[in-house]
């Protein structure tokens, strides 16, 4: 329950505070909040509409019909997803600029005109674009999960009774996935409203940077609690379709995914299926990839390498603080639940607890960070004020703007990430082993040493891999809550892109990327 507690406060921070001046809520409703939740709900329609169809339609491919290079695709497909959003956006901007060489190479052939050609990329649709581009792998490995899992002689037998392909997969197939794809699409609308780097490069008024600029640049704390209050109702309600999504969910027999796939595809079919599963790759991946590869060869970070090393360091220091933290926390969340009652008072505080504690995924950087930052503030003012009376030394505030600090909200923010991993493997142990160690005189303690760990070792691998590569990408609690002129490769990137310095961000930015890839490659194999 502490660790439930600890998770939790944040969340009661921002309740407590955007209901304690119900006037100044009620000016904000009228003001400031229409476009901020006009331009939000309109990027997670956008993204949400394309990550379905791009995840939904090559999760398809990939698993009932055959082509050349499927199984390749297959794992291709999930690559996107080790390039943080807002590189991306970086690159394409820097692509499709007016100087850029897209548009330069169109003026070049069709002379003026040339430029028409490109939609300005700083936009609304824009930023859906780039967003949707690293997100769909999230819709994408679920589907291909619940296509896999179904009966394939359902399938046949639709086709028997004179059911097109289409018709087949839209009233057989796509009935039973929908769970699937809905808890996939809650995990990207929560990516979404998380989202700072996009929307803060592309200049979109969101609730994210609504909230950093009203609590950074304008002082204005009670507005970036209300605002973050408004934020957290959207953030309930998408844990609560993620949550209903995981019912509902079955398995056959006659998996789709064994044997040979029902569905041949004739030559120029199978090129247009390469190409269509291609296309997600290339864009997501190897066109960003590619341009800060060169960038980076061509001339990279002017800073020294010793200044560099020291944001490397600072970055895989607090991935690997937090990835050990939340490992741990993660482990022993999950023996609370396996020792808790299923019935009863205890069992329901338990589950409550777990809950609560595993919320943080869902909350952006944004508003984790204003909720912390508002009751630790006076708490560290307090602090500061008690130790300068006893000891006469005025050593300033010892929380806010801290590694501590910044840990604890990184914690917080994927404990999830890191409690779904170690509580998947702690699932496949059976209690059985537990009480046949127990029948031989083994004690709890030998029973965690000599048995559960090596069973767990691939899952608490899985877990703080997972949580390093997110700490490092993640930018706007970072931006918040690090000590002064602490700077790490997210933020050392955040700032060279800001002053349109990507050839010198491209250093970092490449380093991001590629820390990303084995952890992404893990979570590929450990859905299948």
């Amino acid at each position: 329950m502490a660790v439930a507690l600890l998770a939790g406060l944040p969340l009661i921070a921002v309740l407590w505070g955007s209901v304690a001046r119900p006037g100044d809520l009620v000016s904000l409703i009228v003001t400031t909040l229409p476009p901020y939740l006009a331009n939000t709900l309109g990027l997670a329609l956008i993204v949400g509409a394309l990550t379905t169809l791009i995840g939904v339609g090559t999760a398809w491919l990939v698993t009932a019909t055959e082509f050349r290079g499927r199984r390749t695709l297959s794992w291709l497909l999930v690559l996107p997803l080790a390039a943080p959003a807002y590189l991306v956006a970086y690159v394409y901007t820097d692509l499709l600029a007016y100087a850029g060489p897209v548009q330069g190479a169109l003026r070049a052939v069709f002379g003026p005109a040339g430029s028409d050609w490109v939609p300005p990329v700083r936009s609304l649709p824009g930023a859906g674009l780039m967003l949707a581009l690293v997100l769909y792998p999230y819709v994408y490995l679920l589907s291909r999960a619940a296509f896999a899992a179904q009966s394939r002689s359902q399938l046949l037998a639709a086709r028997s009774l004179g059911a097109r392909p289409m018709t087949a997969f839209r009233r057989v197939v796509l009935p039973a996935a929908r769970p699937a794809i809905a808890g996939g699409l809650a995990l990207v609308l929560m990516e979404t409203l998380a989202d700072f780097g996009v929307a803060d490069y592309f200049a979109i008024p969101t609730f994210s940077t609504g909230i950093f600029r009203t609590w950074l640049a304008l002082g204005d704390r009670q507005t970036a609690l209300q605002l973050a209050g408004v934020l957290l109702l959207f953030v309930f309600l998408l844990v609560a379709v993620e949550a209903s999504s995981r019912r509902g969910l079955v398995a056959s027999g006659d998996r789709l995914s064994e044997g040979v796939p029902p569905f041949s595809l004739s030559r120029g079919q199978g090129v247009l299926a390469v190409l269509a599963c291609s296309l997600p790759i290339v864009l997501g991946f190897a066109v960003p990839v590619g341009v800060l590869t060169v960038l980076a060869i061509g001339g990279g970070d002017d800073m020294s390498a010793e200044a560099l090393r020291g944001y490397a360091k600072n970055s895989v220091g607090v991935a690997l603080l937090t990835a050990g933290i939340a490992t741990l926390l993660a482990l022993l969340l999950g023996y609370a639940r396996r020792r808790a009652p299923r019935r009863g008072v205890v069992g329901g505080a338990v589950r409550g607890g777990l809950r609560l504690a595993t919320l943080g995924y869902a909350l952006p950087g944004t508003l984790l960070a204003v909720g912390l930052l508002a009751p630790l503030g006076g708490f560290d003012r307090w602090l500061t004020r008690l130790s300068r009376e006893v000891t006469g030394i005025d050593h300033g505030l010892l929380l806010t703007g801290s590694v501590a600090l910044l840990t604890y909200a990184l914690t917080v923010r994927f404990l999830t990430v890191s409690f779904n991993a170690v509580g998947g493997g702690l699932d496949k142990i059976p209690p059985s082993l537990d009480e046949a160690a127990r029948s031989l005189g083994a004690g709890p303690q030998v029973v965690v040493r000599r048995v559960h760990v090596p069973l767990l070792a691939s899952s608490l691998l899985a877990s703080a891999s997972l949580v390093f590569v997110d700490v490092m990408r993640e930018l706007p609690a970072t931006l918040m809550l690090r000590p002064f002129d602490f700077e790490t490769l997210a933020t050392r990137v955040y700032r060279l892109a800001s002053d349109e310095r990507l050839a010198e961000a491209s250093t970092a930015a490449l380093l991001i990327i590629l820390v990303g890839i084995p952890p992404v490659m893990l979570l590929n194999r450990v859905r299948r």
